[in-house]
């Protein structure tokens, strides 16, 4: 990517930053839009919100046509786990369709909500992959026509391996079960077309690939809206809620599952991330994205490195490494302005405004690092 493209990431002049799927860099644009919400505090009026809330909705939207899917099909609020609680209270979960099937490599967020709804009858079975990839064939051999909910992550966030969407929808959609994806660690830098794939619920955030902060998303199948009503709910869902008066029923299209007083900050904020990506264009991204990770990839293949993500096209942003005391490694690189992440395994998440002379330059360093644990 060129010089004027990186230059929009301060971040990127500290140091070599390969942290994406931790949190994304910031682009310098979002001064502004800072500069300009506290110059509204500081002359407070009421009618802001109506340009708040044209950007809550540009914002949805604008995430609905980088993920494939129509207008009024996304809505925003703080973090995932609030909008996948709200899908979650949309049903009934009596016997004998009441399974929710998950894997073991979901997100801590994915379990302990999918627990909760135990107590209105939920029953989730957890299927185990053996290891940090997901074994697609167990998963579904789990899902039939017991099950209501399939919850899947679109790529672990321990190791970068995915799911191939559209096998796991066909399947789930035969026996009758709505598929839910966590795309949190793919939105931003894979391609998703969720209208092809006929995805029922995807879920996201900003602050990872997508160049943002605190925000999540949430799109929702057009054709299901009509029957969904969320139980975990608020105001500003109401089909009249902007008139303030009593609403008689849900608000179409996404909005349904909005919740009460948003807060636009982030949205606005992450509007200006969302535009860059978008103008640089998904395909690209990828490409990119597989050319950095496969050098990351190569080199710790030639250093002896264990690699656990996966090593073909099918992986997502992110290279993990399996590397003994990788949590103090990762401070060690820190204290040299190289900057990944732990969870587990040492995880490098490059983005489309990193170069492959940063690869190299953090790779250099690990394999000093590398060495001197192996003696």
């Amino acid at each position: 990517m060129d010089a004027a493209f990186r230059a929009q990431f301060p971040v990127l002049e500290t140091g070599v930053y390969l942290n994406s799927n931790s949190t994304g860099a910031v682009p310098r644009g979002v001064q502004d839009v800072l500069a300009g919400y506290w110059e509204t505090l500081r002359t407070w009026r009421d009618d802001v919100w109506g340009g708040w809330h044209e950007g809550l909705d540009r914002y949805a939207d604008g995430v609905a046509a980088f993920i494939g899917a129509p207008a009024g099909s996304v809505v925003t609020d703080a973090n995932l786990s609030t909008l996948l609680s709200r899908v979650a209270s949309c049903f009934d979960y009596r016997a004998p369709r009441n399974r929710v099937v998950t894997t073991d490599l979901e997100f801590p967020t994915v379990p302990f909500i999918w627990n909760a709804f135990r107590r209105h009858g939920a029953q989730p079975v957890v299927v185990g992959t053996g290891g940090p990839r997901i074994d697609q064939d167990a998963l579904e051999e789990q899902i039939d026509e017991r099950t209501l909910l399939v919850c899947v992550p679109h790529a672990s966030f321990i190791s970068g391996a995915t799911v191939d969407l559209g096998r796991l929808v066909e399947h789930a959609h035969s026996v009758g079960a709505r598929v839910v994806v966590d795309a949190f660690q793919t939105v931003g830098i894979m391609p998703l077309d969720v209208t092809a794939l006929g995805v029922d619920f995807l879920l996201g955030g900003a602050h990872k690939w997508m160049c943002g902060a605190g925000t999540a998303f949430l799109y929702v199948r057009p054709d299901l809206l009509p029957e969904l009503e969320p139980a975990a709910t608020g105001w500003q869902a109401g089909d009249r809620a902007l008139t303030f008066q009593p609403s008689t029923g849900f608000a179409d299209g996404a909005q349904r599952f909005a919740g009460g007083t948003p807060y636009p900050l982030t949205s606005l904020i992450s509007q200006v991330g969302l535009d860059l990506l978008a103008g640089v264009g998904i395909e690209t991204i990828r490409a990119h994205s597989l050319r950095c990770t496969q050098r990351v990839v190569d080199r710790a293949g030639a250093a002896g490195i264990p690699v656990v993500s996966p090593v073909g096209p099918e992986r997502g942003g992110v290279v993990c490494l399996d590397v003994p005391d990788g949590e103090a490694l990762k401070y060690q690189l820190a204290a040299r302005n190289l900057v990944c992440s732990w969870r587990g395994y040492l995880r490098i998440g490059p983005h489309v405004y990193n170069t492959l002379d940063e690869i190299d330059e953090f790779m250099d360093a690990l394999e000093q690092e590398w060495q001197g644990i192996r003696g």
